[in-house]
């Protein structure tokens, strides 16, 4: 994106309300980019599907979501680490939950494609998409950060 189009998208987005880091999201301006190529090439296709086109696997199918063990868990596109194991908890949904991210390591934007409005995450450094974060979490933020095992690697501490 050009940076005429960029200031130009910045003035509407103030305009109409659309948060900065939505204007990031979709403007592609993350510090690790690669070609459409390279990530089929990098990822399995429902990996694909989840991260660079904002699918969801099916609840239940990944094994990182009863996984309780001491560790962090990476960003799969470009290992980025976004959530500590501190903050895990077995939400019943079927998907790896937590209650917060590490500092810096996750965005947002407006997911409108449902009759509901959402909240997406997607990781800030490649703008991989994780899931959504809901507010029917657990204290102490009352936030439920619900992904895909398929964006995300845990390693052990």
């Amino acid at each position: 994106m050009k940076r005429r189009e960029l200031l130009g998208a910045a003035v509407v987005g103030a305009l109409v309300g659309i948060p900065v880091e939505e204007l990031n999201a979709a403007s592609g301006s993350f510090e690790v980019t690669r070609s459409d190529n390279e990530w089929r090439a990098m990822l399995t296709p429902l990996q694909y599907k989840v991260m660079r086109e904002e699918g969801t696997e099916r609840a239940g199918s990944s094994a990182l979501d009863k996984l309780y063990d001491a560790g962090t868990y990476h960003c799969r596109g470009c290992d980025l680490p976004l959530y500590s194991s501190e903050t895990k908890y077995d939400s019943g949904t079927g998907w790896p939950s937590f209650w917060e991210s590490l500092p810096n390591a996750v965005g947002t934007k407006k997911d409108r494609r449902l009759l509901i409005v959402r909240t997406e995450v997607h990781c800030r450094r490649c703008g991989s998409h994780l899931g959504h974060v809901f507010n029917d979490g657990p204290p102490p933020t009352g936030k439920r950060h619900c992904l895909n095992g398929a964006s995300l690697v845990f390693r052990a501490a």
